[in-house]
């Protein structure tokens, strides 16, 4: 700790809105003033600074940074408030002009926010926005944090190259670049020995890691499946068409990659994909599919997809449904197309109604969940690993699967994050949110 920080005993608040991504940059921006002195506000208590990191994938993300901003400036009407992330970095003036926001700091100075508040409180100034162009950005800033649950957070990769017409994540986020194979080994390695049973491996666009360090996402996973005292990863959100099947093989036998997969496809349209400048086609979507399920037939596999894109006509997304209905996959994580400034997407000509997208939103949500429950149903009988979570209210306490099903089981506070605890799957609970543990095993 630093005994002469100016933020010693300053009390703080958090809060994080988008992606995983974020949240672990948040906790290791935590971590940092944790060790100049800096506390956790608990329950009512007024803050004395507040740090919101914010997203900007669509317009809704962008209006929930701003009520969001505003609440905590009421909340804690005397509290310094400090607003990095997406939002900060495409929108910083918006930002700013924001009543109470004291300090924005775009995606380059978000990790080097301790340094930056230290010299704003000292410098008395009344707001400050402090922003690096991306194209200036080359640097990539670790983080490996532990969410609120059993799990951590390992930001392997930062930025975007594909500049898909309808995103902004490449101007909120600069370039692809990321960590070495031996510094993520190090970091795995660092959780194992704070008890870490489950590592989620998180970027923004993983499957391009190594860019910037000549290795490859294949390396990567092949590196940290050998660190002993990791129970499992969980690999998030990678492109169809950097998931190669030499890749899908090996976690196929691996020890500890779980069988569970997150890929966006975001239309089973082709012409809707060109308009996206999407890098792959639905045949390639779907050859994806097929290899992991011949060598993986329990994998979880969830699915991104956007609907009333600008050019969406209804035979486009009639053909995009019934791509998505056809495919062996688990769920759908559905967006509702958003305009975006600076995108080119802009550009296209059709446009869809309000009405139109609540509609097609509504029947690819309802695809979902049907795909959901046919996927448990199908599990129903097995024998899977589980790790379990704290409960929350009630005498329940949930876990997940090593392919993502949810599981209950009455309390039992020696299961929590405990190893080589197996289930049998039962039937669904009430809710149909989750199966029930019908017998339990653990090893000794």
């Amino acid at each position: 700790m630093t005994e002469d920080s100016i933020l010693k005993n300053k009390k703080v608040v958090y809060y994080t809105l988008g992606c995983k991504l974020n949240f672990a940059e948040t906790s290791t921006i935590g971590k940092m003033l944790a060790l100049r002195g800096v506390v956790k506000a608990k329950g009512d208590e007024q803050a004395d600074v507040c740090i919101i990191n914010t997203c900007s994938v669509t317009e809704l993300a962008d209006k929930k940074c701003r009520q969001t901003i505003r609440s905590f400036a009421r909340q804690h009407p005397n509290a310094y408030v400090v607003v990095t992330g997406c939002y900060a970095q495409l929108k910083s003036e918006e930002v700013g002009a924001i009543d109470g926001v004291d300090l924005v700091l775009g995606a380059a100075e978000k990790m080097d926010l301790p340094d930056k508040l230290e010299a704003f409180l000292q410098s008395e100034r009344e707001l400050e926005i402090d922003t690096t162009p991306l194209a200036e950005i080359k640097d990539f800033a670790p983080s490996c944090s532990r969410g609120d649950r059993t799990r951590y957070f390992l930001k392997v990769q930062d930025g975007c190259d594909y500049y898909c017409s309808y995103c902004t994540i490449p101007f909120a986020r600069g370039r692809s670049r990321n960590g070495s194979i031996a510094s993520m080994v190090e970091q795995a390695k660092q959780v194992a020995e704070e008890g870490g049973k489950e590592i989620v491996i998180t970027g923004v666009n993983i499957g391009d890691f190594g860019k910037t360090t000549g290795e490859s996402f294949l390396d990567l996973i092949k590196a940290l499946d050998e660190v002993e005292g990791i129970e499992r990863y969980r690999i998030s959100s990678i492109e169809p068409d950097l998931l190669t099947d030499e890749a899908i093989e090996f976690i196929a036998t691996s020890k500890r990659i779980a069988p569970h997969f997150h890929i966006p496809l975001q239309s089973g349209s082709d012409e809707v994909l060109k308009i996206m400048r999407r890098h792959y086609d639905k045949e390639l979507f779907c050859s994806k599919i097929k290899k992991i399920k011949e060598v993986m037939p329990d994998a979880f596999i969830g699915v991104d997809l956007i609907v009333g894109m600008r050019g969406e006509t209804e035979p486009l997304f009639a053909e995009s449904f019934a791509t998505v209905e056809g495919l062996d996959i688990s769920q759908l994580h559905v967006f509702t197309y958003s305009e975006r400034p600076g995108t080119r997407a802009l550009k296209i000509e059709h446009v869809v109604t309000p009405q139109e997208k609540h509609d097609r939103c509504t029947r690819m949500l309802n695809l979902s969940e049907k795909k959901r429950l046919a996927f448990y149903k199908s599990q129903i009988g097995k024998c899977r690993p589980v790790l379990f979570e704290q409960p929350g209210h009630g005498f329940l306490m949930h876990g997940f699967t090593d392919n993502y099903i949810r599981v209950e089981m009455p309390y039992d506070k020696s299961l929590v994050n405990c190893s080589g605890v197996k289930v049998l799957l039962g039937d669904f609970n009430e809710e149909k949110s989750a199966l029930k543990v019908e017998k339990l095993f653990i090893e000794e």
